[in-house]
């Protein structure tokens, strides 16, 4: 299949290099020189565009599959609402509008939409309670992902992702540093993430739908800190409970109150298999490399 993966980032490059060694032919699209020598040094085509510029996106070729994966960062909402809504409308118009358009959409969201739930349990069938401005912005960006691009032909998937690790992003210092907050962590090793979105694709299934890619276990996120302090051989953190880091820093955001399990039954359902079943399994690695090993 042609597959264009649109704002080809941390996801975006181990998905691509997926699906290339798979036989597909792809094109990773960003717009910094860092950027497209990324996805040039991860083994496939690299095409410079603009994704809320219709005419910039002229230069990706046509594809079966459209991967849009595109982030804000750490900037503000407005930052975020050009990035996730302007820029998805733009992609679909512009290819839903071309002689050959794709058949599919991948979208990739955040469990962040599903707001604060007390530490209960949420799947495919939870309303969604976004808990900041972001957050809206992003289940807007859903809904042009599945009904938007419906009106145009191209059937669309939304895939919520649980907070991203690996290489580059294991950020230990903040589980053996601390203080620790309270609440679950629901994690996804960034090698599954791109694996999760390849199988949804090959395997032909999800489509219309919207599927939460976590790991298999959310974990607490003191037990967490305490488990990779005694890995790590250092003494275990301060922990905080939400109340006692709002005493402390004067006020705690509603995304760091947001507390959930997010399960991924449905993803298992259509048939993917972790490489990475435990954010335990995941941070092996950095954990050996913390010892020296």
């Amino acid at each position: 299949m042609r597959v264009a993966i649109l704002g080809c980032g941390y996801v975006g490059l181990r998905l691509g290099r997926r699906l290339t060694d798979a036989g597909h032919d792809v094109v990773g699209v960003r717009r910094s020189d860092d950027g497209l020598a990324a996805i040039e040094d991860a083994g496939f085509e690299a095409v410079r565009a603009d994704l809320t510029d219709a005419a910039s996106l002229a230069s990706v070729p046509d594809a079966d599959w459209l991967v849009y994966a595109a982030s804000a960062g750490g900037r503000g909402v407005d930052a975020a609402r050009t990035a996730y809504v302007d820029g998805l409308r733009t992609v679909v118009e512009t290819f839903g509008d071309r002689a050959s358009p794709p058949d599919r959409l991948v979208y990739t969201s955040s469990t962040g939409v599903y707001g604060d739930h007390d530490g209960d349990w949420v799947d495919e069938s939870t309303t969604p309670d976004p808990a900041t401005e972001r957050q809206r912005v992003l289940l807007e960006a859903e809904r042009i992902a599945l009904s938007e691009a419906a009106d145009r032909g191209i059937d669309g998937t939304v895939v919520r992702f649980g907070g991203l690790y690996g290489p580059d992003r294991y950020r230990m210092d903040r589980y053996l540093d601390g203080p620790v907050t309270d609440g679950y962590l629901n994690s996804i090793h960034g090698d599954d993430a791109a694996g999760a979105v390849a199988h949804l694709l090959t395997a032909d299934v999800a489509r219309g739908e919207v599927v939460l890619a976590v790991d298999d276990e959310p974990v607490s996120k003191w037990e967490f800190a305490d488990w990779l302090a005694e890995e790590c051989g250092v003494s275990p953190p301060e922990k905080w409970t939400v109340a006692e880091r709002a005493a402390a820093e004067g006020s705690v955001s509603r995304r760091a109150r947001a507390n959930k399990r997010c399960a991924n039954d449905r993803l298992h359902e259509l048939g993917y298999d972790f490489r990475y079943p435990t954010v335990r399994d995941g941070f092996r690695p950095a954990i050996r490399a913390f010892r020296g090993e």
